[in-house]
């Protein structure tokens, strides 16, 4: 099959794709007990303690940045969804801790940020939205955002385990009356991961797609020692160990 350029990076719309209907499905998703486990997995590869600067690129409604400040961390938030952050916002000040949420690009963070976190991630598959020159830009952005000895947590779909499922894939969800349908097409030769998502709420139907790169180990290896990291160790899903199986693929890089 030939590829052209344009068709490698299918079309995406990030900050619709991540607004009130990913909202409104996201307990269904993403249910408070499954959320607990996975700050606890966090606190633990980030080796975290109380005071740690930790930069959540990605940080959508806040699920896992206010559970990380309710333990002690000192956290920042960036997305580009307004939607999200004000739920972000509103979650945190119910759960009285201090987050400080900024809406704003991953691919650019703030000068100010310079070497000014002690961690970073990108968790539940943020990383990969777009085409390859700018996937690494986010990682130089986030390397530039640590200190020395700073660690960078990436969590994404394990491609391995993704492509013994024959595409599309149609998954559905309910909440009440309404629907939410993901048509999913696992592309082996950009390992792309390409979502249709239809959304039937409220007598009205509505469509967004997002493309996601997933990458293999040594691609991040070579990435982010470009990127200024001097280690990166692969683990399977929440902190455990890797299997080519396995749902996820977590990477750990020391700068």
């Amino acid at each position: 099959m030939k590829y052209d350029i344009d068709d490698q990076v299918p079309k995406s719309d990030i900050e619709s794709h991540f607004g009130d209907d990913y909202l409104h499905f996201s307990d269904l998703v993403n249910p408070p007990e499954r959320t607990d486990q996975e700050v606890a997995a966090i606190w633990e590869l980030l080796a975290l303690r109380q005071g740690s600067a930790v930069l959540e690129l990605g940080c959508g409604y806040g699920r896992i940045a206010n559970r990380l400040a309710e333990k002690g961390a000192q956290v920042t938030g960036l997305d580009t969804s307004p939607i999200l952050l004000k739920k972000a916002e509103a979650d945190a000040a119910e759960r009285q801790v201090e987050v400080e949420y900024v809406l704003g690009d991953m691919r650019s963070l703030p000068c100010p940020w310079g070497g000014r976190f002690d961690a970073a991630f990108l968790w539940y598959t943020t990383f990969g939205y777009f085409d390859e020159s700018d996937n690494e830009r986010v990682l130089h952005e986030a390397s530039s955002s640590l200190r020395k000895g700073g660690r960078l947590l990436i969590d994404q779909n394990n491609r391995f385990a993704l492509l013994r499922d024959k595409s599309p894939i149609c998954y559905v969800l309910q909440r009440n009356d309404d629907l939410r349908i993901d048509i999913i097409d696992n592309d082996a030769l950009t390992d792309r991961r390409n979502c249709e998502r239809i959304v039937v709420r409220n007598g009205c139907v509505r469509r967004t797609r997002l493309s996601t790169r997933h990458y293999g180990f040594p691609e991040y290896v070579r990435m982010l020692q470009n990127a200024g990291f001097e280690t990166v160790e692969a683990y399977g899903q929440e902190g455990g160990e890797f299997t080519s199986y396995g749902p996820r693929l977590v990477i750990v890089a020391c700068k």
